[in-house]
């Protein structure tokens, strides 16, 4: 049989502090986290916009040799 709600809280409150951290950050980024139709729908729409902005003279590409050589020189 389920837990009830008031269960299940009494069950987390009785977790050490950084179980119940952990726990608290799940929910919370749970509440804001798109289902997997909405994350597709949003990475569409971004690979649109992008291309869009790469054809219209926007945006640029750039060589990826050029790219990973201005990394490593940033990071040293």
């Amino acid at each position: 049989m389920p837990l009830t709600v008031q269960q299940l809280e009494t069950e987390l409150f009785n977790l050490d502090l950084n179980t119940r951290a952990h726990m608290a950050e799940k929910l919370i980024l749970s509440i804001d986290a798109p289902n997997e139709a909405e994350n597709l729908k949003l990475w569409v729409e971004e690979a649109e916009r992008r291309l869009t902005d790469l054809h219209s003279g926007k945006a640029r590409e750039y060589p990826v040799d050029e790219v990973l050589q201005s990394v490593r020189a940033a990071l040293r």
